[in-house]
């Protein structure tokens, strides 16, 4: 099996079949998405031919939610997923940030006050930028210097009192979650929680092994081994060069057609949501690792083989490829039908 042809197909990558963003959105589970240019870029790639502007119509239309449900990494997902993602996942990334709280000075009645006034402020639909949010805690005494002012917005989204808004202008919006995305059929325990994401992320980002959902999910080994048999029956095994790895039981191979090319953004689900990148990142490019997973890459065939920048000048986009070889004739053509959809993608 080719772990990389077939995590292409699995993420929709190769051949998309979603059109709508929050379809794509609820198939992978979470999308990670601090970098929010490059993740509107990451579901645009998945559907068969949204642009920038329909993933941000999604976003204000509330169909996809924008918050920290995993490992304390802002990522997009489905409204009906948020609530019980951040109820059995966000305690124990709250409690790894015990200490530098403390060292912030903020204790729980300083939380419980900023609360109380984010509430008040955004109640009825209001939506406030990250700086009137931070006026509203210096108003009321409650110091936002160095990161107090990020970690309290960090904090009360892990407790599911805000997610983010629509943009105003270029300007990110916090509002008040309970608002915005209206109250679903909960999944009531934890057993069917570690069941259900287990089952979304080897269905959608398989072939990969548990250390990879551990890492994805930030899930102790303990609970991502039990969510891992509990999915079980939805999923196969297949061994490679002596590593166990699981997927979907209802996979599609791809077959070996003309060459699949792609320009990823920085923090890719393709990059990032795995703890072993070997069958991505060929080994005579350990050089570039960093900038390999971290930055935006150049896909040729599930490899990646480099990275690439892009400027804004008047209307036009302009990209710059840096592979880490050289290409040659075929490989420069895919990284030009790359950068061909990704303009489409931006309408430039």
């Amino acid at each position: 099996m080719d772990i990389a042809r077939q995590r292409l197909r699995n993420q929709h990558l190769a051949r998309p079949q979603f059109d709508k963003p929050s379809d794509v959105v609820a198939w992978l589970g979470a999308v990670q998405a601090q970098d929010y240019l490059g993740a509107l870029w990451a579901l645009g790639l998945r559907t068969t031919a949204a642009n920038q502007h329909d993933i941000e119509r999604a976003i204000a239309d509330r169909t996809i939610v924008r918050t920290w449900p995993l490992r304390g990494t802002l990522h997009f997902v489905a409204p009906a997923d948020v609530r019980w993602m951040l109820k059995y996942l966000a305690p124990r990334v709250v409690a790894r940030t015990a200490l530098h709280q403390k060292r912030l000075e903020l204790d729980e009645a300083v939380i419980a006050r900023s609360t109380k006034l984010f509430v008040s402020a955004l109640e009825g639909g209001r939506q406030l930028t990250r700086g009137a949010m931070y006026a509203l805690l210096e108003a009321a005494r409650i110091s936002t210097a160095g990161s107090r002012g990020l970690h309290i917005l960090w904090r009360t989204a892990h407790d599911g009192v805000i997610c983010f808004g629509a943009r105003q202008g270029r300007q990110h919006t916090f509002t008040l979650l309970d608002e915005w995305v209206p109250q679903a059929a909960r999944i009531a325990e934890r057993d069917e929680a570690l069941a259900e994401l287990a089952r979304r992320y080897f269905t959608s980002h398989g072939p990969a092994t548990l250390q990879d959902f551990g890492w994805w999910s930030g899930l102790p080994s303990a609970d991502a081994r039990s969510g891992l048999e509990m999915a079980r029956p939805h999923l196969i095994q297949a061994r490679i060069d002596g590593q166990l790895y699981w997927l979907s039981s209802s996979r599609n191979a791809i077959g070996k057609g003309s060459r699949m090319s792609f320009l990823l953004p920085a923090f890719d689900e393709y990059t990032v949501a795995y703890r072993d990148r070997s069958a991505v990142f060929a080994a005579k490019h350990a050089a570039n690792a960093g900038a390999g997973t971290l930055s935006p890459t150049i896909v040729i065939d599930g490899q990646i083989v480099g990275t690439w920048t892009r400027a804004f000048k008047n209307d036009a986009v302009v990209i710059s490829p840096r592979p880490f070889t050289k290409l040659g004739d075929a490989g420069a053509r895919a990284v030009s039908a790359a950068v061909r959809r990704y303009r489409k993608f931006l309408e430039r």
